[in-house]
């Protein structure tokens, strides 16, 4: 299995406690998510700060409109410092999502690392190549400006 690695880094705004306090809900995801991809949260997660064991199921459609079922758990929590969210079934072969924050001069510099592998061996990799990269990026693109439009209201 290939593994793919990305990496994102920006800085947000806000103190430590404001950009934790947003990105520690996970209903706040729908905020963050390019609306094509009509993504749907099917967990009871409405104003619940998230846990180490938490399941998010959910509903996406990446491209074309084929609708999947997603299901992620929160892994790993340090407060004020970082979270893992991991896939435990859907279009992946593999998600592990680290989330990190640092207060720093500017505001919280927030960093993204991503750890993916596409199912169906060939067939995927090309895949990969030829769409899910560049899907990939560009929710990334749509989430950093999202990010920008939350946290502009909130300074």
């Amino acid at each position: 299995m290939k593994v793919f690695h990305r990496q994102w880094e920006k800085i947000v705004p806000g103190t430590l406690e404001e950009v934790w306090a947003f990105f520690s809900r996970p209903e706040n995801l729908n905020r963050l998510t390019p609306k094509d991809m009509s993504f749907v949260i099917h967990s009871d997660i409405q104003g619940k700060e998230m846990y180490e064991g938490m399941m998010i199921l959910y509903t996406v459609s990446p491209l074309a409109g084929i609708r999947l079922n997603w299901a992620t758990e929160i892994t790993h929590i340090t407060p004020l410092q970082y979270f893992v969210d991991e896939q435990r079934s859907g279009p992946f072969a593999m998600w592990h999502h680290e989330h990190h924050f640092k207060q720093v001069e500017e505001g919280v510099r927030m960093q993204d690392i991503l750890h993916y592998a596409v199912p169906l061996g060939p067939l995927g990799l090309l895949a990969n190549e030829l769409f899910v990269r560049s899907r990939v990026e560009e929710i990334f693109r749509f989430r950093d400006e999202a990010i920008n439009e939350v946290f502009k209201s909130m300074v």
